[in-house]
C-alpha cells in the first residue's frame, strides 16, 4: 500500500475523511461552524435543541428578526409553536448547505438532523407525526428519535415511513440494539411492498461521553474508587466498541455515530470504523491542531483489565455493556438517559422565554 503524505490534507479531520471509511458530521448549526467543518471534510450535521439554541444566541441578529417574522405570520402560535417553527427554519436552512454531498453520496451522508420534540418521548403516535413533518422540509433530512420505551416503535414505523432516522438519547448496546432491529422490521417492511430504500442512510447515536458523565455522577455518589483515576474515561469507548463488532457480525443497515465528545478519545479510537463522529466545532478545532495520528483503532479492544474493573464496581456500567442489560421497558429510567432528556426540555423551555422576551418584551425594561 503507498505511503499517505500527510502534506496532502487540510487536517486531521480531513485526512481521516480521506483514507478511512469513519466520515465526519458537524455537530452545529451555527453557519460558520457548519461552513468550517463542511471544508475539512463533513459530510453531515446534527442538531439537537442544546445545540439550536446556541446557534439562535451566536446569530442573535438573523434569528431574532425571524422570531419576529413568524410571530406576524403566526398570530396565534404559543410561544413554544413558535420556538418549534424556528428549529424547522433553522434546520431547513442549514440543509441546503449539505445538498450536493446527499446528491452526490445517494442519501448515505450529505444529511442535516432535527431532533422531534423531547416533550413526547413517552408517546409513539406523535414522535411519528412530527417524525413526518420534519422528513418533508428538506429532501436531506435526518430526524433524531429518542431511544426511549415508546421511541423504538415509532423508529420502526418512521423507517417504514420512509424515513431516515437517528437514533438520540441512546447511550447502551441493548439500546442501540433495539434500534437497530427496529430499523431492520421497518425496512423489511418497506421492501415487502416494494418500496425504495435504496436512498435510505439512518444511524444510530451513542452518546459516550454523556455515558462517562453519568457513571462518574454515580462513582461521585457512592464513593466507589476505581483501579486508576482513567478508567471512567474508557466506559463510553468501551461500549462503542462493543457495539460496533456486533453489529458488523449481525449486518444491521444502519451505522453508528459517536456524539458527546469529552476526549480525543471519543474521536481517535473510533478512526478506521464504518461510523460517523460528530464532534462540535470546539472539538473539531482541538482535534486538527493536534498531534494525533490518522490511524485505525476501531478493532483494538479496550484494555480487558478497565472493562473488568467497571464491571466489578459500576452496576450500571454492566447495563451499558451487555446485550442483556437493559430492557426496554428499563430505557427512560437509565440515569443518562433521564439526565439527557431534562436537559434537552430545558433548551426547549430556554427557547421559548427567547420567543417571549421578543414578541412580549419585559416592559420594565424598555
Amino acid at each position: 500500500m503507498a505511503t499517505v503524505n500527510p502534506a496532502m490534507f487540510k487536517s486531521t479531520l480531513h485526512e481521516m475523511t480521506q483514507t478511512t471509511p469513519t466520515v465526519l458530521w458537524n455537530d452545529s448549526a451555527t453557519l460558520s461552524e457548519l461552513t468550517y467543518s463542511i471544508s475539512h471534510g463533513a459530510v453531515g450535521a446534527t442538531c439537537n435543541p442544546v445545540i439550536v439554541l446556541e446557534a439562535l444566541k451566536s446569530e442573535a441578529e438573523i434569528w431574532n428578526r425571524k422570531i419576529g417574522e413568524l410571530a406576524a405570520k403566526h398570530p396565534a402560535a404559543t410561544e413554544d409553536e413558535i420556538g418549534w417553527l424556528l428549529i424547522e427554519e433553522v434546520s431547513a436552512t442549514r440543509a441546503k448547505l449539505l445538498e450536493d454531498i446527499f446528491i452526490q453520496q445517494k442519501g448515505r451522508n450529505g444529511r442535516l438532523s432535527i431532533q422531534t420534540d423531547p416533550h413526547l418521548y413517552r408517546d409513539t403516535h406523535r414522535i411519528v407525526e412530527q417524525a413526518l413533518r420534519f422528513n418533508s422540509l428538506a429532501p436531506n433530512m435526518i430526524v433524531k428519535i429518542p431511544v426511549t420505551a415508546a421511541g423504538i416503535p415509532a423508529i420502526e414505523e418512521a423507517t417504514y415511513r420512509g424515513v431516515s432516522i437517528n437514533a438520540t438519547a441512546c447511550f447502551t448496546l441493548p439500546q442501540c440494539v433495539a434500534v437497530a432491529e427496529a430499523v431492520e422490521r421497518g425496512l423489511t417492511r418497506r421492501e415487502r411492498e416494494g418500496k425504495d430504500i435504496s436512498t435510505m442512510g439512518p444511524v444510530c447515536t451513542i452518546m459516550v461521553g454523556r455515558l462517562d458523565d453519568w457513571l462518574k455522577v454515580v462513582v461521585e455518589k457512592q464513593s466507589i474508587t476505581l483501579g486508576e483515576p482513567g478508567y471512567l474515561e474508557w466506559a463510553g469507548v468501551a461500549v462503542f466498541k462493543k457495539t460496533y463488532k456486533l453489529f458488523r457480525e449481525r449486518g444491521y443497515r444502519l451505522r453508528l455515530l459517536s456524539a458527546a465528545y469529552r476526549n480525543h478519545m471519543h474521536w481517535s479510537e473510533f478512526i478506521g470504523g464504518d461510523v460517523v463522529i460528530s464532534p462540535p466545532y470546539r472539538w473539531q478545532v482541538r482535534f486538527n491542531a493536534s498531534n494525533i495520528k490518522c490511524e485505525n483503532r476501531i478493532d483494538i479492544p479496550v484494555d480487558a483489565k478497565i472493562v473488568s474493573d467497571l464491571q466489578r464496581h459500576l452496576p450500571d456500567f454492566v447495563r451499558a455493556y451487555e446485550e442483556g442489560g437493559l430492557s426496554v421497558s428499563e430505557f427512560d429510567t437509565f440515569g443518562a438517559t433521564m439526565r439527557t432528556l431534562r436537559g434537552f426540555l430545558d433548551a426547549t423551555h430556554e427557547l421559548a422565554t427567547i420567543v417571549r422576551n421578543i414578541i412580549l418584551p419585559n416592559p420594565d425594561k424598555l
